[in-house]
């Protein structure tokens, strides 16, 4: 992570645990809160990482939008957005950006999962020149709805048949389905979820 010059956990020789993003380094002090409520989490939860040390930045240059620093436990902590759990010996697993978890029944749901199972299902062929769907959610904070982006004949029964055969809740299931000829991607070839953000924005959500 740039803002932490870069990196916050590794792996030690001898020490690898398969999966996981390791132990943090020395200099950082790091902290793992529950997202609506600030609060620490119990060890194994999933929660947000903060961290805070003297290789962690200090701001933005020329930057006024929201602060990227949070006050916790009478201290000032940089807000990762990671989501990860903390094993008992301190091993640290990744388990995913906030940006791309959403909020559903209680509960946060991740987008990357519902991907990953249609994606198995249904991966690019020799003829795909990118990414054949992505997952996405409105941005209703209070009834928020995943919605597939696919440049496949893809049905909302057909997918969310293999959402739940594949062991995920009905919180996951798809709510829309959207055809588009092509689904846009960065310069690193990765999909840009925040353009297909905007055209949900654009819809009206």
């Amino acid at each position: 992570m740039t803002e932490c010059s870069p990196i916050i956990s590794v792996n030690r020789p001898g020490r690898e645990v398969r999966g996981s993003i390791g132990l943090p380094v020395g200099s950082i002090d790091h902290a793992i809160v529950d997202v609506d409520s600030g609060r620490r989490v119990s060890p194994g939860q999933v929660g947000m990482l903060l961290v805070a040390g003297p290789s962690v930045f200090g701001g933005y240059l020329e930057y006024d939008g929201p602060s990227p620093f949070v006050e916790f436990d009478r201290r000032q902590w940089y807000r990762t957005g990671d989501l990860v759990s903390e094993a008992p010996d301190g091993v640290l697993t990744f388990r995913g950006r906030l940006k791309r978890f959403v909020k559903l029944g209680g509960e946060m749901v991740s987008l990357p999962a519902v991907e990953a199972v249609l994606e198995a299902h249904h991966p690019p062929g020799e003829d795909d020149e990118g990414p054949v769907l992505a997952v996405e959610a409105t941005a209703d904070e209070d009834h928020p709805e995943i919605v597939l982006f696919t440049t496949r004949p893809l049905d909302r029964e057909t997918v969310n048949r293999q959402i739940r055969e594949a062991g995920l809740s009905g919180l996951h299931n798809v709510r829309r389905v959207v055809r588009v000829d092509q689904i846009p991607v960065l310069g690193t070839g990765k999909t840009d979820y925040r353009a297909l953000k905007g055209r949900l924005a654009r819809r009206g959500g």
